[in-house]
């Protein structure tokens, strides 16, 4: 096995070289099944590439958090303007109407909740690939702790849900978790997301960095970014548009979303820059004009 020792540290990420096409829009899948590549075009929207995804899985963690109290009410109505619902099944099932026409990605790992000091002790399974078809789900979302006191039990319990997924055609979004002793570096990312895609996840969600154009680079698949804590709206949209920028290919929002003084206004704000390259000023600009009209 490789040995870290004496480990010459990456410098040249070729960023003046576009990755390869294979005969599909989504940088490194096009080698994959038919069915799976149906589901990434629901998942990622072909003429732009990039995805808006609305999280709204907080509770499974955090219980009753502001914004979420009753998502009939907050959540459903914003459907309209995201591409894909990023949830439990079980706010999906009991707050979203089955008509809805957007892709699911589907939380499938159960985690400790806020009430512990540390998170990253490990997770497992909280919905099997049948639950995902139960659900019509277009992807399941794994989290993983790399660096953490459950590294090795989260990287297991992922890579038998892209063994399932590979089974089913169903892509899998891991999630890279930053515990409580992990700093948010380049170089910790930079490894958490190489490492979720070269054990098989279809596309990754990590939080934004210094560098990060780097990041997206060693990535061989899509990479998306996590909306994190809340911003005001405009900082917000500036991540979003440097993460872009940089090559990301959508943004998972929840709380800069749901908790915005605008929900509404703030996704469709978001899916100017993301699908329309909009820049953060005017998107921002796009979101004044919509709540002071």
């Amino acid at each position: 096995m490789a040995d870290a020792i004496g480990n010459k540290a990456a410098h040249d990420y070729h960023l003046d070289v576009p990755a390869p096409e294979q005969g599909f829009f989504a940088k490194g899948l096009g080698h994959g099944d038919w069915g799976a590549k149906n589901r990434l075009s629901r998942l990622f929207n072909p003429k732009s590439g990039n995805t808006v995804m609305l999280a709204f899985d907080h509770g499974y963690i955090m219980g009753s958090t502001a914004g979420l109290e009753r998502m009939d009410v907050t959540i459903a109505p914003l459907c309209q303007y995201a591409d894909v619902l990023m949830a439990t099944r079980g706010a999906i099932r009991s707050c979203i109407p089955p008509t809805v026409q957007n892709a699911i990605c589907l939380r499938a790992t159960h985690d400790a909740s806020v009430l512990v000091d540390d998170m990253s002790t490990g997770n497992g399974l909280g919905a099997d690939i049948e639950a995902a078809i139960r659900m019509n789900a277009s992807a399941i979302a794994m989290q993983c702790f790399i660096g953490g006191a459950g590294e090795a039990q989260s990287l297991e319990t992922l890579c038998r849900a892209v063994d399932a997924g590979e089974r089913y055609g169903i892509p899998v979004l891991g999630v890279t978790a930053v515990g409580k002793e992990m700093a948010r570096t380049t170089e910790y990312f930079l490894l958490a997301t190489r490492m979720l895609a070269e054990l098989g996840v279809s596309f990754v969600k990590t939080y934004y960095c210094d560098h990060f154009e780097k990041v997206v680079a060693a990535c061989p698949v899509p990479v998306v970014i996590a909306g994190g804590k809340k911003l005001p709206e405009d900082e917000a949209l500036t991540m979003a548009y440097r993460a872009i920028c940089d090559g990301a290919r959508g943004v998972d929002m929840g709380r800069n979303i749901f908790q915005s003084q605008h929900p509404a206004a703030m996704c469709q704000a978001v899916a100017k820059v993301v699908h329309q390259h909009f820049t953060d000023k005017e998107a921002y600009q796009f979101y004044q004009d919509i709540t002071n009209p």
